[in-house]
């Protein structure tokens, strides 16, 4: 997200300033995510956009290790419209998203990662099921977009797990439910 907080442009996927403080570091650091998921979740609009671009990415990129990665684990998407899923490994969840979520949560696994999503992130927040903030700051006031923390989502109080100061001047933040 940008310094002012904004996940995206005014518009769907503009995301411009993601290639700012993309480079070794994150894609590394994106591997290690990958490696380490059993589900990645999605919106339906998040997901179309990864879907368009992770299943050309294989082959048009750099990025190939990370594509091979997006494409093979298995993926849920929560919409209440989307009728057809046609990136591989895809379950199209229309109901019930904090219940799906909670009954996957409870099981043995590895991790669960939700990427964008605004909307359906703020129902996880406000549903307290974040066990992890992972945000990735750019070095770049947009001035205006989609902010991904809208007002009237319920308060969190966190704890910082770490900070990654990134070559390209970006950040990546990783904090976590403050214990009681």
């Amino acid at each position: 997200m940008t310094l002012d907080g904004y996940f995206e442009g005014n518009q769907n996927w503009d995301l411009s300033f993601h290639n700012i403080i993309w480079g070794q570091e994150l894609e590394k650091l994106s591997l290690e995510q990958l490696q380490s998921a059993d589900y990645l979740v999605f919106g339906r609009v998040t997901y179309e956009g990864m879907a368009a671009y992770w299943t050309k990415a294989e082959a048009e990129t750099a990025e190939q290790e990370v594509a091979k990665l997006m494409n093979s684990i298995p993926k849920l998407v929560f919409s209440k419209t989307l009728k057809s899923a046609e990136w591989n490994n895809t379950t199209i969840i229309s109901e019930n998203a904090s219940d799906e979520i909670q009954k996957l949560k409870e099981q043995d696994g590895k991790d669960i990662y939700v990427f964008g999503s605004a909307n359906l992130s703020e129902t996880f927040i406000n549903d307290n099921l974040f066990d992890e903030y992972r945000i990735g700051i750019a070095p770049v006031i947009l001035g205006n977009g989609r902010p991904l923390f809208r007002q009237g989502i319920n308060s969190n109080n966190l704890s910082l797990g770490s900070t990654q100061q990134l070559l390209t001047g970006g950040v990546v933040l990783k904090y976590s439910k403050k214990q009681d």
